[in-house]
């Protein structure tokens, strides 16, 4: 069996503040074959973005320490290699397309500059060579008007545009894996949709690798291949995504399932159509505040009493679906039972 492109293990992520340890990444595991696509799904403040961050290290701060795990990239572990080689890696072998596509781009240089300094940095090309590997890779994000492009300056660009535009730096060096952080945040319906299809487009033409972090099971459903769902900085169910979808396991699943959109709607007494959204009850904890037991014990339907002072067992289903849930596990020893009897 082929070994995968990107094997994270283990992986512990913590700032320290006044108050204490932040436990933003806590022993987060999965795998990312060659030219499959991950999504990482989670509410705000879960750790994915955090997660993506640590796989570049591009933490930011000095009070953020990868404090335990792996992070195996075609068998090399990131985490050993120096400062120097991570700065081959970011952009050359592993890109990040980040959530705010203005703040990613250099106001005062034109684009073809821009793209032109990525390849420049990690390819050796210079002048017109440089100009013209630019110039393919904005014609790779099927953005109007390549050439003109080059010229332009980010503000004179539409959202879409500059999103394509960063989706260009990211892939200018044909990188094997893309980390795509909230890439359609901001953008309107049909916008957003352009860009997830342009991405999925890429997966298929050059075979590159995807995690796309996501709060939206929509996108999941449209992108990905698996999906691993976060809280409270660990990955609380994991799997095909046709196997989360279709039978969620853990009530966290559930809960963002049941708060998806749905066309079928009720009809109010005025004769308008409503739609009853699903609320999780609660907010998710902060890390600060975390203790032994699950973390979704306070906004739990199914919570009992194990849940508030022991960690939850991670159970197998179908086809490699995983979860960790103390209801789960009672049930597999349940059905273990009736089938011995």
């Amino acid at each position: 069996m082929e070994a995968p492109l990107l094997r994270v293990e283990g992986l512990q992520t913590h700032f320290a503040s006044e108050l204490g340890t932040i436990k933003a990444v806590d022993g987060v595991t999965f795998d990312v074959p060659r030219g499959g696509v991950l999504g990482m799904v989670g509410e705000s403040g879960s750790g994915k973005s955090v997660t993506g961050l640590s796989i570049l290290r591009l933490l930011g701060s000095r009070n953020a320490t990868i404090a335990g795990g792996r992070i195996l990239f075609k068998g090399e572990d990131l985490l050993q290699k120096s400062e120097a080689e991570m700065r081959q890696i970011r952009g050359g072998s592993i890109s990040m397309v980040f959530q705010n596509a203005m703040t990613s781009l250099d106001p005062f240089f034109r684009i073809g500059d821009q793209l032109a300094e990525v390849i420049k940095l990690h390819q050796g090309l210079r002048g017109k060579a440089a100009r013209d590997r630019a110039l393919h890779a904005l014609e790779l994000v099927r953005i109007p008007d390549p050439v003109a492009k080059l010229k332009s300056y980010p503000h004179q660009l539409s959202g879409g545009q500059r999103q394509r535009v960063v989706i260009a730096l990211a892939l200018a060096c044909e990188p094997d894996l893309l980390i795509a952080d909230e890439p359609t945040t901001a953008l309107d319906a049909t916008v957003q949709k352009q860009i997830i299809d342009l991405l999925l487009d890429i997966n298929r033409e050059l075979g590159t690798a995807i995690v796309m972090i996501t709060h939206d099971m929509g996108v999941v459903a449209h992108m990905c291949q698996t999906v691993a769902v976060m809280y409270a900085g660990r990955i609380v169910e994991h799997g095909a995504v046709e196997d989360v979808l279709r039978s969620p396991e853990h009530p966290y699943t559930r809960g963002l399932m049941a708060s998806v959109p749905r066309l079928h709607t009720e009809a109010s007494a005025a004769g308008r159509t409503r739609q009853r959204l699903y609320q999780i009850g609660g907010s998710a904890p902060l890390p600060l505040r975390l203790t032994d037991g699950c973390a979704f014990a306070p906004r739990c339907p199914e919570v009992g009493p194990e849940c508030w002072t022991v960690d939850p067992p991670t159970v197998g289903f179908r086809d490699g679906q995983e979860a960790v849930c103390h209801r789960r596990a009672e049930e597999t020893v349940e059905e273990d039972l009736r089938v011995r009897a």
